[in-house]
């Protein structure tokens, strides 16, 4: 990023609360003194994740940055520019309380900033901390609200601009997509006119892979390989880990939802032997359907396909079947006991899903070709 900026603003949530690594923190302060050099002031409040941890409260920070109080809000002046920035941090992790009340009136005369880290009126995914409504930010006066706390970046109003301008980096597959800062320029008396920039440097997507018509292994990870590339030309030049959602009515059902492993392993290999180091496969979801059968063959198979037709179509059932798989399940190493990859025995939809593997491991083992006497 090449910005001849007048200052910067970070709405809080520096760093992790549980980050010890204070190498980060002592690369961020030799940064925040490279903009003192430059002659740029950096104004910071203080988020949930400062407050719980001790990177933030112990590094001691240079002279051009100023981190807003957490006991009551205060506003700082920068008199050439003739901005008034008004902010206050948090003091402990869970603030519940509205701060956005107590902040102080406009300086007439001035362009003023309320810094402030909140979750408006609750966002998904995000604890409900420093609640307030749009409209105890519209009506305070102010002529722009930089917000942090919520990792989506979001223009939430514009007359006033309220802006979240989400986390510079995305963490996990829940963060996906463009990642950065918001550029915001003001000439005279106009409107603020705001720019998102970029600065991540690691893309997280979700991908949809429609093998409808597919065949062969061969000819979906020709398709894969066709959508992987429109997403890195998107992307282009970062790399991107992605998750893939196999979509589309296809012959390949049974073959795929037999051996997930293998598939995942075969379009990591493609991914890698077409793309090199800028991809990553970081997981697979299977959502294709199997093709319809125009005719029904008697017998075991069709005895099978019943079975399963009438334990999937019931809630009851499936629940029964977890109850009984219970103590297996609690068998199984931790990283199927935790986090998005734990089998839950009590959630249907879970139980439907292991059935549907198995029944299609059933059908290609039963269906495989017998080999040479």
């Amino acid at each position: 990023m090449d910005e001849a900026v007048d200052f910067v603003l970070i709405a809080g949530d520096l760093f992790d609360s549980d980050w010890r690594d204070y190498n980060t923190g002592l690369y961020f302060m030799g940064q925040m003194r490279r903009l003192g050099e430059a002659g740029i002031a950096v104004f910071i409040v203080a988020g949930n994740h400062d407050a719980a941890g001790r990177m933030t409260r112990s590094l001691p920070c240079p002279s051009n940055v100023h981190i807003f109080s957490s006991a009551r809000p205060e506003t700082r002046q920068l008199e050439p520019l003739r901005v008034a920035i008004h902010g206050q941090s948090f003091a402990k992790a869970a603030v519940t309380d509205n701060l956005a009340v107590n902040y102080p009136e406009p300086v007439p005369g001035y362009f003023n900033i309320g810094l402030l880290h909140t979750s408006l009126t609750g966002r998904q995914g995000h604890e409900n901390y420093a609640p307030c409504a749009l409209d105890d930010l519209v009506n305070k006066g102010y002529d722009y609200w930089a917000l942090g706390h919520v990792h989506q970046a979001e223009i939430v109003a514009t007359d006033p601009p309220v802006v979240f301008p989400g986390c510079i980096q995305g963490r996990h597959i829940r963060e996906v997509g463009e990642k950065g800062c918001m550029v915001v320029v003001r000439e005279a008396d106009g409107a603020p006119q705001i720019t998102p920039q970029a600065l991540d440097v690691i893309r997280w997507e979700h991908l949809a892979v429609d093998l409808t018509g597919v065949e062969t292994l061969d000819d979906g990870l020709t398709r894969f390989r066709q959508r992987f590339q429109e997403c890195l030309e998107a992307n282009d030049p970062l790399p991107v880990i992605a998750r893939l959602t196999l979509i589309g009515q296809t012959h390949m059902h049974t073959r795929i939802t037999a051996d997930v492993d293998h598939l995942k392993q075969s379009l990591r290999a493609a991914a890698l032997s077409a793309f090199g180091e800028r991809t990553w496969i970081e997981k697979v979801r299977i959502n294709t359907r199997p093709v319809t059968q125009t005719a029904v063959d008697a017998g075991p198979l069709h005895e099978l396909d019943l079975l399963v037709a009438r334990l999937k179509a019931s809630p009851e059932a499936l629940l029964d079947l977890g109850a009984e798989l219970t103590p297996l399940f609690q068998k199984l190493p931790a990283a199927y006991r935790q986090g998005e990859a734990c089998i839950r025995p009590d959630d249907p939809e879970t139980i439907a899903g292991l059935v549907a593997r198995a029944h299609a491991m059933l059908l290609q083992r039963l269906n495989r070709k017998a080999g040479p006497a």
